[in-house]
């Protein structure tokens, strides 16, 4: 793999390594809201659940009319705009704190703030690297985005957790507030020119994205998919902490392991997503590991305490973390590829909202089903939605109503 995107371009590497840092600065300061909550304003545990639940909620509707504002204007600026109310509205919490001003308000106003700007910053950046990365190198360029998440997710929440414990929750956010700067800063040194905005034909509609994905059969059932997929996944994810530390008595070193070896398995299966796209071509991957992702939770309610139930949440969790990993840069080319750049901020909008509207609620049946049928049960159920996914695949091929890339 070329050193640092060189085989992109310039212009991609810069893009890339802000990209990094802002997504080391959130890692690092994962979780921070919440323990800020707990640890500095001593917020029941409602108040908690209500920070979480509230921030994805408000920050979906104040987001749902920028999709048509952002596919009218340059997408860099909007990026940058998006990255400084990110630090703005983070940074605010660590000043506030040192005045012993901070509110469980002002926790929130933060919340929905960088909730929306994150949505906002998604639709911009899908949008600009179409346009930044010829078309036979984006499986390339989405992959590295990919390996990057997977390697700060890796080492960022362990590093951020020694930071809390050093400096505090509040110092810590201030990290992640600072990385959205560098961030703005990095985007603002890309040199190549952006295409004209494409100018609406049509009225102005805040359901358009929806409406298009629906009309292209390829991006309907990949939208079902990712929907079926996603939720469940994040539904197990509160439960297996459950699982882990009180029905099958591990260790927090056993526990950590859980969530962090995995996370190379995501590195894995990115870096070989464009060398098997250009083997097996686009379709089949999205078809191969859309499939393979799919069955993994279902080896959760078989865990025993002990090695072996270690051993089989580690090797669960890895398969299916490698099988997200080679899919995911595929699916971002294809959803690409057959998306006019008319609409490109919309579909990207549109998406992000409902995923950030059904992973919610995905979680809050779980934690419903684990008070009424237990844990396994409600891993076996998330598992068999899981394999849901699986079907709603672009089975058929598109090429009767859209183009099905086969190479990149």
């Amino acid at each position: 793999m070329p050193l640092l995107g060189s085989s992109l371009g310039p212009d991609f590497r810069r893009l890339w390594l802000a990209y990094t840092v802002s997504a080391a600065g959130s890692a690092v300061g994962f979780g921070a809201l919440p323990l800020i909550a707990v640890l500095v304003l001593d917020v029941s545990t409602f108040q908690v659940a209500m920070l979480a639940a509230l921030s994805a909620i408000a920050g979906a509707a104040l987001a749902l009319p920028m999709g048509d504002f952002i596919e009218q204007r340059h997408k860099r600026p909007v990026m940058i705009a998006a990255d400084l109310v990110r630090f703005a509205a983070l940074i605010s919490i660590p000043v506030t704190a040192a005045l012993d001003v901070l509110t469980y308000a002002q926790l929130c106003f933060v919340g929905i703030l960088h909730a929306a700007a994150l949505i906002a910053f998604t639709a911009a950046s899908g949008a600009h690297l179409k346009a930044l990365v010829p078309a036979e190198q984006r499986t390339e360029a989405n992959g590295r985005f990919e390996q990057t998440t997977w390697i700060t997710l890796s080492v960022g929440p362990p590093i951020g957790g020694a930071l809390i414990g050093l400096i505090g929750a509040t110092f810590t956010l201030a990290i992640d507030a600072i990385s959205f700067l560098l961030s703005a800063f990095g985007i603002s040194r890309i040199r190549r020119p952006e295409p004209a905005p494409a100018q609406r034909t049509d009225k102005r509609d805040i359901t358009a994205g929806w409406r298009y994905i629906w009309r292209q059969r390829g991006l309907r059932m990949l939208f079902l998919n990712s929907q079926l997929f996603g939720g469940p996944v994040m539904m197990t994810s509160p439960l297996l902490t459950v699982f882990m530390l009180r029905d099958l008595g591990m260790p927090a070193w056993q526990y950590g392991l859980v969530l962090g070896l995995p996370c190379a398995g995501g590195v894995l299966g990115a870096w070989f997503a464009p060398r098997l796209t250009r083997r097996l071509g686009l379709h089949r991957m999205l078809l191969i590991f859309g499939v393979l992702r799919a069955p993994w939770l279902l080896l959760f309610p078989l865990a025993t305490p002990g090695i072996d139930g270690l051993l089989l949440l580690i090797a669960a969790d890895t398969g299916l973390i490698v099988a997200a990993g080679a899919f995911n840069p595929s699916f971002a080319t294809y959803r690409m590829e057959v998306t006019e750049d008319a609409y490109m901020a919309r579909v990207f909008t549109a998406w992000s909202i409902t995923s950030r509207a059904v992973q919610p609620a995905f979680m809050a049946l779980g934690g419903v089903l684990a008070g009424l049928v237990g844990l396994r049960t409600s891993f076996l159920i998330a598992g068999c939605c899981c394999l849901l996914s699986a079907v709603v695949l672009p089975w058929r091929s598109a090429a009767r109503s859209e183009p099905l890339p086969e190479t990149v």
